[in-house]
């Protein structure tokens, strides 16, 4: 007969209780597991940033860079040589010096006296005209008179060639008074001749005269060009001469620049500058392109960037260049600051000043009624949408052309149809979305869109 100690007893006894518990937990998962495959199906929504495609008049900027240039390069040559006897004080370059200032003077002796003698040259001829004129007088009287005198003695000879035939005179009068007749009429015939030539004397002289009068305002004129005049205000950008140098004649001088215009040639790419002009109400007419402002109403700003420095001038579009680089495919553009000198203020607002290298911005006309989106919202020609039913649509749209930081839609969508501005990545057509409206990111794009803000 078998005895068990009573530990061997428990130990079988708790073997029942063990396969109890395992038996019941194994039906609470069969019961869960049908309970789970009840549930319904729950599709995963996404969460996206949405705005409802606006439509507003936009207006097109494009950005152009290029060197400040003076309005006008103004050269001192000099028209005649010698020897420099006054210097302005204040002649130097970089120095700013206002227009009608004498900066140079060359030695005017040698004109002076050039001067003097077309002047006695002149006094001495029209002396000889007088003469010419009182001579002239003096011939018709004398003319006058020998006419008389050979009137008379043709009269006297016609009487006594009659005595002659009725032998009353004798042949040896009438060959005398011939004689006195014939040498009367050559006084006549002289005097005429003198008379005669008296117009031509007088042509050759105010010939004479004409000549001495152009040597006299030649050395007139060569007396003022001894005088080196600032024609405008401006700045001294070069001086080639000292005082007591002598100047060649075709030498330059000195360099000024002009300080009341500043000119910047810049380079813009062509694409750009086409979107600036693109819309006009006159359809295909001709184009003037000196009047380019007016027609597409193209307004311009300067601006000088350096760091966090940064400074503004507004300009006006001038004119565009005559050919387009076929390097970097541009075309130059020119623009004018006025008054770039006064508008400066030290510390704050430096003058424009030559080759400094500053950024132009160009914009056109608003385009009316654009429907506009982020750039960050155009996927290679599409964009995501969200239809009526939350759903995510994918849509071909044509670019009428890019800005900075947003897109202008020519077709392909509609106003007020909910755009998705924020990643979406896995991005599959019809799956559902959770829209959130993107309010800061609809002012940003409305304000781009209205010319605020920077552009690249």
């Amino acid at each position: 007969m078998n005895h068990q100690t009573p530990y061997a007893i428990w130990k079988k006894l708790l073997f029942f209780p063990a396969i109890a518990i395992g038996i019941a937990l194994f039906v609470l998962l069969i019961k869960t597991s049908e309970g789970a495959q009840q549930l319904p199906h729950r599709e995963p929504v996404q969460t996206v940033r949405v705005i409802e495609v606006p439509e507003i008049d936009v207006i097109p900027r494009a950005l152009a860079y290029g060197n400040v240039q003076p309005g006008t390069v103004w050269e001192a040559i000099a028209e005649v040589s010698g020897k420099v006897v006054e210097r302005h004080a204040q002649l130097k370059k970089g120095a700013i010096l206002k227009g009608g200032e004498q900066l140079l003077r060359i030695d005017p002796t040698d004109y002076e006296l050039a001067k003097a003698q077309a002047d006695a040259n002149l006094q001495t001829i029209q002396a000889q005209l007088n003469e010419l004129k009182v001579k002239e007088s003096n011939t018709r009287v004398s003319l006058k008179i020998e006419q008389q005198v050979l009137k008379v003695a043709r009269k006297e000879l016609n009487r006594l060639r009659k005595l002659l035939r009725r032998n009353a005179v004798s042949q040896n009068s009438a060959d005398q008074q011939e004689r006195t007749m014939l040498t009367q009429n050559q006084q006549v015939q002289s005097l005429q001749n003198n008379l005669n030539l008296i117009p031509t004397q007088r042509q050759l002289l105010n010939a004479q005269r004409k000549s001495a009068e152009i040597q006299l305002e030649s050395a007139k004129l060569n007396i003022k060009r001894t005088l080196i005049i600032l024609p405008f205000d401006g700045r001294i950008a070069e001086v080639n001469v000292e005082k007591k140098q002598f100047a060649q004649q075709g030498q330059v001088l000195v360099i000024a620049d002009s300080i009341d215009i500043a000119e910047v040639d810049a380079q813009i790419a062509i694409q750009r500058f086409r979107h600036l002009l693109q819309h006009s109400s006159e359809g295909n007419a001709k184009v003037d392109l000196n009047n380019l402002p007016k027609r597409f109403g193209l307004s311009s700003t300067v601006r000088l960037q350096a760091g966090d420095f940064k400074v503004e001038w507004p300009a006006r579009f001038v004119r565009a260049s005559d050919a387009v680089d076929p390097q970097t495919r541009t075309i130059g553009i020119v623009v004018a600051v006025d008054n770039p000198y006064r508008q400066a203020i030290p510390g704050i607002r430096p003058p424009l000043i030559k080759n400094m290298f500053v950024e132009v911005e160009l914009r056109g006309k608003a385009r009316q009624a654009s429907l506009i989106i982020p750039r960050s919202a155009l996927h290679q020609q599409q964009v995501y949408l969200v239809n009526q039913d939350n759903r995510l649509e994918k849509r071909l749209v044509e670019i009428a052309f890019f800005q900075t930081d947003f897109v202008v839609i020519k077709n392909g969508l509609k106003k007020g149809e909910q755009l998705i501005v924020s990643d979406l990545i896995p991005a599959i057509e019809g799956m559902l979305l959770k829209p959130v409206n993107d309010s800061a990111m609809l002012e940003s794009l409305l304000n781009a869109a209205q010319g605020k803000g920077n552009i690249k």
